[in-house]
């Protein structure tokens, strides 16, 4: 059995699709990583932040670029993947922002009415977000409520960055 595979519960393995948007991402996340730790603002810095954690069992650095919308004074993040897990609610994580160094606290949201909402406004801000999340919508324009279930079961959150005023 595959590690993708093994890693779901009931060893259910990701659709071909997210298989291989995952791997490009990991491919083009290298120039990102380069692009977005410059301490100057750049086109790409309206939509991309850069944050900087420790993986939690292995002690490494890691710098993952991530897609981001500002919204009441937070910034919100679609949350897919294993990159989350590292961050402990609430504890202070680096990010490069519009080339600065900030700092700012994670919140996970797992409310599907609340992520419903949040993705409707990142969506809206920025069009992408449909396709990286990637969960349909139904005839009334309103993500389809089995698939936004399953989403959140296998750990899709939202992630809404509270900004620490002194950074």
């Amino acid at each position: 059995m595959s590690t993708d595979a093994s890693s779901r519960p009931g060893g259910i393995r990701r659709p071909l699709r997210r298989r291989l948007q995952a791997r490009a991402m990991r491919v083009i996340n290298v120039p990102m990583r380069f692009v977005l730790s410059r301490s100057v603002a750049t086109p790409l810095t309206r939509r991309l932040m850069l944050i900087t954690y420790t993986g939690r069992r292995s002690g490494k650095q890691y710098r993952q670029p991530l897609s981001y919308v500002e919204h009441d004074g937070a910034l919100l993040t679609p949350g897919g993947g294993k990159w989350k897990l590292n961050l402990p609610p609430g504890e202070p994580v680096r990010m490069r922002l519009r080339g600065r160094d900030v700092t700012a606290r994670p919140e996970f949201i797992a409310d599907p009415d609340e992520v419903e909402h949040l993705l409707a406004v990142m969506s809206a801000a920025n069009p992408r977000v449909r396709n990286f999340v990637g969960i349909p919508h139904d005839a009334e324009g309103r993500l389809d409520r089995d698939r936004l279930q399953t989403a959140l079961r296998y750990g899709f959150r939202v992630v809404r960055w509270h900004l620490d005023p002194q950074t």
